[in-house]
């Protein structure tokens, strides 16, 4: 396993020193999951954005569907008449 330091304020050392005796768990713990809960949101944000793009590429091109179209087609869902989903 990869090691790092990290370089920190004293006040913030003395935050994480108390966290770690509140938790029961190491300071290194502490560490890992905050920067592991990090960099997991920052994967789910460029993942958001990367969809967005698409997104809006699609727009750009016509590909969407009414709104309109949509809302009706959910509102007949259950029903004997249920419609088909609306094209593009």
């Amino acid at each position: 396993m990869a090691m790092t330091s990290v370089r920190m304020s004293d006040e913030l050392m003395s935050k994480l020193e108390s966290m770690s005796e509140k938790l029961h768990r190491s300071k290194g713990w502490i560490i890992k999951d905050a920067i592991s809960q990090y960099v997991e949101r920052m994967e789910r944000r460029e993942q958001m954005l990367l969809e967005t793009r698409r997104a809006l590429g699609d727009i750009e091109e016509g590909n969407t569907i009414d709104g309109d179209d949509v809302m009706d087609w959910l509102a007949s869902w259950g029903k004997t008449d249920e419609k088909a989903p609306p094209k593009k």
